[in-house]
């Protein structure tokens, strides 16, 4: 599996592939749980999607919060 490129992509990922609402809940959840480099699961995404991908994927969830704002 290749990191999703844009925010559709990702959303559909989320949303569609994997059936997980985009909750507000939800959100906060991975917002802060990928702001911890402490926590072994977000270590692990970084060493399987790489830190740049991190970052970009905490930039959509941030959209996705703002949309549900």
């Amino acid at each position: 599996m290749r990191p999703l490129d844009t925010y559709d992509d990702w959303k559909q990922c989320i949303t569609v592939d994997c059936g997980i609402p985009l909750t507000k809940a939800f959100v906060q959840r991975r917002l802060k749980e990928l702001a911890d480099t402490r926590l072994h699961t977000t270590r692990r995404f970084v060493e399987v999607w790489g830190d740049a991908h991190r970052q970009q994927v905490i930039a959509w969830f941030q959209r996705a919060e703002r949309e549900l704002a």
